[in-house]
């Protein structure tokens, strides 16, 4: 099987030779066509010929071989390679680039990709990945033409992501739905920087925030900041506010100020006022994300202002009730709202256990206190007037008392 395949790595340098046996140039790379076929054909090559890059096309390739090309025809133009729509370089754009494992939830990298004669032409048909691949195209000249399959995934399993020189895939995009907001993270922290750009660039925005707030402080800031400030303000606004809030206090002045700018007025303006408080104290730990209803509002009418903000699930565990001058009254959890009937009044479902509050300045060894006292899964925030500024809750508290251990998030009824 290996004497069938052709090494793309250890075709580059071989020599091209005419009909006559004589050497025209030299092999710089491969072009394939993949429009989605499960083998592209091999769609020609392109050959140093003196000073110039010239393109041969397949028809006049009449065999590659391990060691060269021999071609059909002694007519070869000399005009200078350009890329068509469709067309990989596969030295250039896919060797030694890395590849998405979606079964793994890794990154792999490309050591080498493999050629076969199918039919009355060459079509790409493997990728290597595998390390002995690798340390065969280190060593020495006379190895390097002859393919060592170690890890070879067939290339119909590959799918296309993005332009050239982005990432491939084991599965089709559709596949990354199933991964969890954990796994992409891991998968971005450990993509190059353009890789994850392309990866960002198929997730939906939910998924891309969700995403986002499981990575580690340092690389998210690094993944902001390599980003156009238009791209890194949308990707942050889709965020959970303190978790948005949390990234941009790890940036510089510069690139946070250029971020906010490119905000809608309102995104930056919630977050430069999170921004505002000290990250120890309970105004830096919590989410501005919150439902306010009024005693007269119907279970029914709660319910269906809920199914709006489902994305935000982890967020919300209860809603506020507040009265004409907007100060809490009670927060009412989701299973009390599960429970009661459709045209109850909200103002029927007020009563003890009052909620947990505190203020915005308080600072985060008595934020830890009041949850344990009473046992809650959340507290509410207010300003000096009683009137809520947001919500801190039990698994934000823990990510702040173990920040090495990742993302928890505890589940919540409806969710």
């Amino acid at each position: 099987m290996a004497e069938a395949l052709i090494s793309v790595a250890g075709l580059a340098g071989r020599p091209v030779r005419n009909p006559a046996g004589a050497e025209v140039g030299r092999v710089v790379d491969v072009v394939v066509h993949w429009d989605g076929a499960p083998y592209p054909p091999v769609t020609g090559l392109v050959a140093r010929v003196g000073r110039r890059r010239a393109f041969v096309p397949a028809e006049r390739v009449a065999e590659i071989r391990h060691e060269a090309v021999e071609l059909s025809s002694a007519r070869l133009s000399l005009a200078d390679f350009e890329r068509r729509a469709g067309e990989l370089t596969l030295v250039a754009d896919v060797i030694d680039h890395q590849m998405v494992d979606v079964d793994g939830v890794r990154v792999i990298r490309a050591s080498d990709l493999y050629l076969a004669r199918v039919g009355g032409g060459y079509r790409l048909v493997g990728v290597d990945v595998g390390l002995q691949t690798l340390a065969r195209r280190l060593g020495p000249a006379r190895w390097r033409t002859r393919p060592t399959p170690d890890r070879v995934i067939d290339w119909a399993a590959i799918q296309p992501f993005g332009g050239p020189g982005t990432i491939r895939l084991r599965r089709p995009n559709q596949e990354l739905r199933r991964l969890r907001p954990g796994e992409l993270a891991d998968l971005l922290e450990d993509l190059g920087r353009r890789e994850r750009q392309a990866l960002l660039d198929v997730l939906s925005p939910e998924a891309a925030a969700d995403a986002l707030e499981e990575m580690e402080a340092g690389e998210l800031g690094a993944l902001l900041r390599e980003a156009p400030p238009d791209r890194a303000a949308a990707l942050v606004a889709e965020m959970e506010p303190d978790e948005a809030a949390e990234a941009l206090r790890e940036l510089a002045d510069d690139d946070r100020t250029e971020i906010l700018g490119a905000m809608a007025a309102h995104d930056a303006e919630r977050l430069s006022g999170l921004l505002g408080y000290a990250p120890d104290t309970a105004g830096g730990l919590m989410t501005t994300l919150m439902v306010t209803v009024t005693a007269d509002e119907t279970v029914a009418d709660v319910r269906e202002r809920l199914r709006d903000e489902a994305e935000h699930r982890h967020e919300i565990d209860a809603v506020l009730v507040v009265d004409a001058d907007g100060r809490l009254v009670d927060d009412v959890s989701i299973f009390e709202l599960l429970l009661a009937a459709p045209d109850d009044r909200i103002g029927n479902l007020v009563a003890p256990p009052w909620p947990v509050v505190i203020e915005a300045d308080a600072p985060f060894d008595e934020v830890v206190e009041r949850l344990i006292d009473n046992r809650r899964s959340s507290i509410v925030v207010v300003d000096g007037e009683g009137r809520p500024a947001g919500r801190i809750m039990a698994d934000d508290i823990i990510d702040a008392l173990v920040p090495d251990r990742g993302r928890f998030h505890f589940p919540r009824l409806l969710s």
